[in-house]
């Protein structure tokens, strides 16, 4: 019968006043408090100083006009100017397109905005130089936004292009004045005020995107749940197949319980648990995408494409996290962390653009999978799933992941059965017992 006699114990302040109990948990804590804070706030401190050729497009459908008994088309010489401007610090990559190339890299997330001067703009220069006018139409030039880069993406981009527009107008303005004061001397107070600031610039949505997109955000954060579902899920299974298999205990509250071990090599382990990740892949991402679309109602085009790209998504996100677990034992779930997630989000550049991150950054993002991944789900939802506007890029990248997860993973596993390296667990020590 058990008895309601505790076996005598270590007690509390022996335990706290033990050394090496403080040792591991202080220093991993600590260097991760230390880590996380440095990767996370160091990627978006300062985006417009960090920012690097950031991708603005120039567009001038300008045909022309005399002026001062004079052919010009001003619009190509302000985009010849803009683009030439000094830039010391490689800022921006103004792209001189036409049209219809400039509405293509918008619709393929290639371009973050593009500055166009419409078809009239040396007309509009002109009629200001007429004097005696009491309301002269003010010449335009205009923003076109790409929402589908994200809000920052796109405001960056837009207040780019604006400041740009703007310093063109007040060069133009210095110009036309002097020509209107060296021809009769004679400059209104109204229209110097005009005159200071000729050009007026109008902001317009270049490629737009669903209402229920979160602004450009919602690719992103969908890929935050198929990476998540998929890295945590890893977790689980891992624990849970070997709390089945007898190699962990089962503890619910007050309730211990430790399995019969079963034996099976390391090999056999990892395929076991690489299965149970992409068998529920299968149903986490339907469950996402029925939360997202069904409920929620997120504008998601192709949705077969969408649900296909889900699965492969988390499922290789499951197997990089076995393929870990089962190379690093216990810390491979902290390694895990920080590849999936700590350093995966930073460099996704779908809340910050990667041109505006710093270059760790930037050198991350070419293999982290939050970046690839984020490129495919944004061009099924925004980009009517083109594969130059970074589904290729996603499906590519998400095969070489894969595949170097199980090699890694198989040839760790299959290196530690070869060595004789086992999972059995050791008997426990005995517990003292009272004397009776």
């Amino acid at each position: 019968m058990p008895s309601n006699q505790h076996p005598p114990g270590t007690t509390v302040g022996q335990v706290l006043r033990n050394p090496k109990i403080w040792v591991l948990p202080t220093v991993i804590v600590g260097v991760l408090s230390l880590l996380l804070s440095l990767i996370y706030l160091g990627g978006i401190l300062n985006p417009r100083s960090d920012l690097h050729r950031m991708p603005i497009g120039m567009v001038n459908a300008d045909r022309g006009a005399t002026v001062m008994e004079q052919r010009v088309n001003l619009g190509a010489r302000i985009t010849a100017g803009i683009k030439t401007s000094p830039d010391p610090r490689d800022q921006v990559s103004w792209r001189v397109l036409d049209a219809a190339e400039a509405r293509d890299g918008l619709a393929s997330g290639k371009l973050y905005g593009v500055l166009e001067v419409p078809q009239n703009f040396s007309a509009s220069v002109a009629a200001l130089e007429t004097t005696g006018q009491k309301a002269p139409d003010r010449p335009t030039m205009t923003v076109l936004t790409n929402p589908s880069a994200g809000s920052l993406g796109a405001s960056l981009a837009t207040s780019i292009a604006q400041q740009a527009a703007h310093a063109a107008s007040k060069q133009l303005g210095r110009s036309l004045t002097e020509r209107l004061q060296a021809r009769d001397g004679q400059v209104t107070n109204a229209e110097r005020l005009l005159l200071a600031d000729p050009v007026s610039v109008e902001v317009k949505v270049g490629h737009p995107i669903g209402t229920h997109s979160g602004l450009g955000l919602s690719a992103f954060y969908y890929t935050l749940l198929l990476v998540l579902v998929g890295f945590l899920g890893g977790n689980v299974i891992s624990n849970s197949v070997d709390v089945g298999l007898g190699y962990a205990a089962s503890e619910i509250g007050p309730l211990r319980r430790q399995r019969p071990t079963v034996t099976i090599s390391r090999t056999h382990m990892l395929m076991v648990t690489c299965a149970m990740s992409v068998v529920l892949s299968l149903l986490t991402s339907s469950l996402i995408l029925l939360a997202s679309v069904a409920i929620l109602g997120m504008d998601a085009p192709h949705i077969p494409l969408l649900w296909l790209f889900s699965v492969c998504a988390s499922a290789t996100v499951g197997v990089g996290v076995q393929a870990l677990n089962a190379a690093f034992g216990g810390i491979g779930q902290l390694m895990s962390m920080f590849v999936f997630i700590a350093l995966s989000l930073p460099s996704s550049g779908a809340t910050i653009p990667l041109q505006a991150l710093p270059t760790f950054y930037r050198v991350l993002s070419y293999f982290e999978p939050m970046r690839q991944l984020t490129d495919g789900v944004r061009a099924i939802l925004y980009f009517d799933a083109r594969a130059d506007a970074g589904l290729t890029r996603g499906w590519t990248m998400m095969g070489i992941g894969l595949v170097a997860a199980l090699l890694f993973g198989f040839a760790m596993t299959t290196y530690y059965d070869r060595k004789g390296l086992h999972r059995i667990v050791p008997e426990p020590a005995e517990q003292p017992t009272a004397s009776s």
